[in-house]
């Protein structure tokens, strides 16, 4: 049985995001890095890819690796929250989000159903 998903598009939009920031981050590292660091410190210049290396070592180093354990970039206790989200809903609020996800993820057969109507 398979899932028709719905959000593709959404999806697509934050994975192109994801690069572009990647893209412009790295390049003003970089940039930034060649204008100060070789006058300052007659240090080396890099390229983007050792920028984006650099990006990634100082996300480790600054945010550890305990804090993506603790709230970082995966949340072990997302369904608690989102548990306590749904409890806070009104019964209207909670029939629009579970006719929006619906709408979102679906079996192929609701699919068919739906564009038959």
């Amino acid at each position: 049985m398979r899932y028709y998903c719905g959000c593709g598009p959404r999806a697509v939009k934050c994975i192109a995001a994801a690069v572009v920031m990647c893209v412009v981050f790295g390049v003003a590292t970089m940039l930034l890095w060649n204008a100060l660091i070789p006058d300052l410190f007659h240090g080396p210049f890099i390229t983007f890819w050792q920028a984006v290396g650099l990006l990634v070592l100082s996300h480790i180093l600054f945010r550890s690796f305990g804090g993506w354990r603790h709230g970082g970039w995966a949340h072990h206790n997302w369904r608690h929250r989102f548990e306590a989200k749904l409890a806070a809903m009104t019964p209207e609020e909670r029939e629009k989000f579970k006719e929006e996800y619906h709408h979102c993820c679906r079996k192929d057969s609701d699919k068919e159903q739906d564009t038959k109507k």
